[in-house]
């Protein structure tokens, strides 16, 4: 019997990748998400990003078996020709079957909640500190105190965002207002946005989000070609200021990193300030209006000017612990330019990212970036459970000849500082003409 089927090519399929015209293969078959987009739970980046190609790993990666039933509602009624798995993303998908049947993605053990315990002991400890004593020093660890429930919260904050932390959606919605938005000033959508572009396009220069540091960080010269960042959708300017900064940028990596609380504070207003969409904005108001407000009242609560910043210093610096574990990850890993292709996911994704070695003890530290490699493969996946698959991983990328970096936490940040000053002497060649600046003229005069 002849194929009544009807296909399109993948040259044709990829010409369906911009706004209004948005289609995606799964499993072969063609849908258009181009309304859908509008609407879609995890934001129209992730879906521009892989626009025009198979998804099917990326589908599988993101979106839990019950997904599966919707998406006859896009369906175009084509196929794609020539459809073909690799034999990698054929074991990966194999994997998260396996995964599925024995319950992991359902199932969270009990880390939510002695990490909302430690939170509220953290919190209770360190208003404590400030109301109830008059000591310089126990003034100072309690500002150190909030830097480390600042810390869990976004351990909670991250977890809630890409699975269920909690059996009631409304109960996990509350949870990450409270435990991103009140107590940690940052805006929970901002973050989920920022957060899947980074997952969608790992390590992509003009796509990941988290490699877009300019004019304080750069990670390889690509990023001195002023490339266009399709993320904040605006070119990345290598001008003879950005150039200065990046030049000396391994040794103000930790001092910028103590004060990156404060961009994560502006971009989540810039984001409700925006025209885009945004789910919930009044209640991510809200959130924030109640962080400053209890936030700067308890600090007014110390005895002087002098004890306030040393208290708002001592937490913002405890927090940058955290934003220096996000860098490590990825940092030192491969980076490419373009977007990120869907047929390549399970080696992008491994390319891309580095494992911390920690003894299980230490777990409640990295928050589950120890594992991240597992973690940009099963996001879906609680963290508990990372430690546990960790092995299955490393023998399918050891099957399949793919990388599996891993390195101890001090290793990890020396790879990191390397990555910062290989890119920062490079940085320094003047045979790479920028626009002139008056103080990079002035700090490199010479006679």
């Amino acid at each position: 019997m002849a194929d009544s089927r009807k296909y399109v090519s993948e040259e044709d399929l990829k010409t369906h990748n911009k706004p209004g015209d948005l289609w995606i293969s799964i499993q072969g078959k063609i849908y258009d998400v181009s309304q859908w987009s509008k609407d879609h739970p995890g934001g129209a980046l992730p879906l521009l990003s892989l626009a025009g190609q198979d998804v099917t790993d990326a589908f599988v990666a993101y979106h839990p078996g019950t997904a599966w039933q919707y998406l006859d509602n896009f369906f175009t009624g084509y196929y794609l020709k020539d459809y073909s798995v690799s034999d990698a993303s054929k074991d990966y998908r194999k994997l998260a079957t396996e995964f599925s049947k024995m319950g992991l993605f359902e199932k969270n053990g009990h880390v939510v909640l002695y990490t909302l315990c430690s939170v509220a002991m953290l919190f209770v400890v360190s208003v404590y500190g400030v109301l109830c004593s008059e000591s310089t020093w126990v003034h100072l660890c309690s500002g150190g105190l909030m830097g480390f429930l600042w810390i869990q919260s976004g351990w909670i904050g991250h977890d809630s965002g890409h699975y269920k932390i909690t059996k009631s959606p409304r109960f996990n919605r509350f949870v990450q207002v409270l435990t991103g938005n009140c107590l940690a000033g940052i805006s929970i959508e901002w973050w989920k946005r920022n957060h899947n572009a980074h997952h969608i396009a790992c390590n992509s220069l003009d796509f990941d989000p988290d490699l877009q540091h300019m004019p304080f960080f750069a990670v390889s010269s690509k990023l001195f070609n002023s490339i266009w960042s399709c993320f904040y959708d605006r070119k990345m300017n290598f001008d003879s200021a950005t150039r200065f900064l990046i030049s000396y940028q391994h040794w103000t990596f930790y001092p910028v990193m103590c004060l990156a609380r404060i961009n994560l504070f502006a971009q989540s207003f810039l984001l409700l300030f925006s025209k885009r969409k945004v789910l919930y904005r009044r209640q991510e108001f809200f959130g924030l209006l109640v962080f400053w407000i209890w936030y700067p009242l308890l600090v007014s609560c110390l005895p002087n000017w002098g004890e306030r910043i040393m208290f708002v210093v001592a937490s913002f610096s405890v927090t940058g612990i955290q934003h220096v574990q996000f860098c490590l990850n990825h940092f030192s890993s491969r980076v490419y330019v373009g977007p990120p292709r869907a047929n390549d996911w399970f080696g992008k994704q491994t390319s891309g990212t580095l494992n911390i070695s920690c003894p299980s003890w230490m777990d409640w530290f990295h928050g589950g970036l120890q594992f991240q490699i597992e973690h940009h493969l099963f996001p879906r996946l609680p963290r508990c459970h990372l430690r546990k698959i960790s092995p299955f991983v490393m023998e399918l990328c050891k099957k399949h000849n793919l990388p599996y970096d891993i390195a101890s936490f001090w290793k990890a940040n020396a790879m990191t500082i390397d990555t910062l000053r290989a890119a920062a002497l490079q940085a320094r060649d003047f045979s790479n003409p920028v626009p002139k600046n008056l103080v990079w003229e002035a700090v490199n005069t010479h006679g």
